[in-house]
């Protein structure tokens, strides 16, 4: 995007790394920059990785947002998203977690994926499937540090894909990748129903996203590697959460997953 400066890009970063103290969110950056594209919408979202980087934080991994028809629909977005998470935001089975760190926290049923090898950009879906090391069950807490989560692709992008945190099983389930379709999840909030889907809604296979993930960050000059942390969509539309609400999420044969909220 030629018309753009980097001062500007520059500036709505320092916004949202605002925003993660404060608490309060900021305009649409759609409507601070009109025009703003997919690559301009990275960079912001670059930018903010550097300063977390500078302050110590390591990134372990990406998330990939808005790959099931229930999260379009409920965001109003048409193509999935993607972001990074640093180590300081993971937290495992039981955790208790602070919803004061969040501006408007929601849940998501999903599984994570631990690359055993690097992703080319023009990985093959069979490419995907034998870079896998190890699948778990996980809960991404999406969080918006944009008014209202008025959302459009470029500003979840440049919002991270509107990352907050993610609680992750560090147990491997088994499961082998023609299954991983047909893996069920029920998310439980108090004890009640609030949502429920397969593997199959996530772009019809889960590993179906972590393809398109390699291809788009390939062209933004970003690569997979080994080691690499990867949520690949929830399950289900999300689900808002407050303090005092505990979440399970019912995977039937695969366990449970859960954590407090506080």
């Amino acid at each position: 995007m030629t018309t753009v400066t980097s001062a500007v890009l520059q500036s709505v970063a320092e916004d949202f790394l605002a925003a993660y103290t404060t608490g309060e969110p900021i305009t649409p950056p759609r409507e601070t920059i009109p025009g703003l594209d997919l690559a301009g919408a990275y960079r912001i979202q670059q930018l903010q990785e550097e300063a977390f980087t500078t302050q110590g934080r390591t990134v372990v991994g990406r998330k990939i947002g808005l790959t099931s028809l229930a999260m379009q629909r409920q965001l109003g977005v048409d193509s999935p998203d993607f972001g990074f998470f640093t180590d300081d935001l993971v937290y495992h089975q039981g955790a208790n977690i602070k919803v004061d760190q969040f501006i408007a926290p929601k849940v998501e049923p999903e599984l994570a994926f631990i690359l055993a090898h690097d992703l080319p950009a023009d990985a093959s879906f069979e490419q995907v499937a034998a870079a896998i090391g190890s699948t778990h069950l996980a809960i991404e807490i999406i969080d918006s540090r944009v008014e209202d989560w008025n959302i459009a692709l470029v500003d979840t992008v440049a919002d991270n894909a509107s990352c907050g945190a993610v609680i992750i099983d560090p147990n491997p389930i088994d499961v082998p990748t023609a299954d991983l379709p047909g893996v069920t999840a029920r998310m439980l909030i108090d004890g009640e129903l609030a949502g429920q889907g397969s593997g199959a809604d996530v772009m019809g296979h889960p590993l179906a996203p972590l393809q398109w993930l390699a291809t788009t960050l390939g062209e933004q000059g970003v690569g997979l590697h080994a080691g690499d942390i990867i949520l690949t969509g929830s399950f289900c539309g999300a689900a808002p959460v407050i303090a005092g609400q505990h979440v399970e999420i019912d995977y039937g044969p695969h366990g449970t997953l859960s954590a407090s909220f506080s």
